[in-house]
């Protein structure tokens, strides 16, 4: 004889497991009315952009130390210590005063074709050495960032610094062989300080850019050597971009113009050498090096808080 559904259910135990679509949701929804009462947040949560702002200015001797431990670390191993911090920007203006200068001759045109060289060596390195340590800021400190909260544009602005400390070492001997070479010190000199502190501000931006970027591809510091290379043969670093490119397209003059890095070479050749004047830079080149400035400073600084919430979680 078969049973009836009501004796069925009757005959269910009473401590059953309730259905699977019970609801839960006042639970959490407890929890998460308690945790806002508290004011508390999930963890690694991105703050707004001014409270961000703060919270970096608040770490700023976090950024000092950390950029002072990474200088120190970074020749530690070497025999010559942090005498490469020159050594290896003067070398490079060694091989390519030896092949631009001496093979290839493209010193036609320049004159004081050596301080005109190590200028463009050493200004556009200032640059480069920033954007590859931007690369690996974030992916080569992963350790750090899940150990500790602080702002994570701290690691990009700290290893920026450590560039800058090192190019301030550089541009006195950069002076030395100016003089060396025949300058005489004069007030013009004195336009390599704004110079120097667009492109630092111009770098810091960059710096955060990819460090955003290199956060997401592994793949991109391995990449990025040959892409600064590229753009250092179109900066004009071993040769005059205007007596190079006098017959170019208008287009390509355009591009060679308002290119940041060749713009902050001509600034510091201006500043420095004598015989380059201001009819060799492109024009409004202060003002276009300022808006570059700004303009990546405050777009890459943005464009990394954005992700913020991601660093370090993949």
């Amino acid at each position: 004889m078969s049973s009836s559904p009501s004796s069925a259910r009757a005959a269910a135990p009473a401590d059953a497991d309730p259905a699977p679509d019970t609801p839960r949701a006042p639970a959490a929804a407890g929890l998460a009315e308690l945790a806002a009462r508290h004011g508390l947040a999930p963890s690694g949560k991105r703050p707004p952009l001014g409270r961000y702002l703060k919270a970096l200015w608040r770490h700023r001797h976090f950024v000092d130390a950390f950029a002072r431990a990474r200088a120190s670390a970074k020749y530690s191993k070497a025999n010559l210590g942090r005498l490469w911090e020159v050594g290896t920007p003067l070398l490079n203006a060694a091989v390519y005063y030896l092949i631009f200068g001496l093979l290839l001759q493209t010193d036609r045109g320049v004159e004081d074709f050596i301080p005109f060289l190590v200028t463009g060596v050493f200004v556009f390195t200032f640059t480069q050495q920033t954007v590859l340590a931007g690369v690996r800021a974030i992916s080569g400190n992963l350790g750090l960032i899940r150990a500790l909260h602080f702002p994570r544009a701290a690691l990009p602005v700290s290893l920026a610094l450590v560039q800058m400390r090192q190019m301030l070492v550089t541009m006195g001997v950069l002076l030395v062989i100016v003089v060396a070479t025949g300058q005489v010190p004069q007030w013009n000199w004195l336009l390599a300080v704004p110079a120097l502190v667009l492109q630092s501000l111009f770098n810091i931006g960059l710096s955060l850019v990819f460090a955003r970027a290199g956060a997401k591809v592994s793949d991109l510091a391995q990449l990025m050597p040959f892409v600064l290379r590229t753009w250092m043969y179109a900066s004009g670093v071993m040769y005059s971009i205007s007596v190079m490119a006098a017959g170019a397209p208008a287009a390509v003059r355009f591009i060679l113009d308002v290119n940041p890095a060749a713009i902050y070479i001509d600034l510091m050749r201006f500043a420095l050498i004598e015989s380059f004047t201001a009819s060799d830079m492109p024009p409004n080149a202060w003002w276009t090096a300022a808006v570059w400035a700004v303009a990546v400073l405050i777009g890459g600084f943005v464009y990394f808080w954005k992700a913020e919430e991601s660093y370090g979680r993949d």
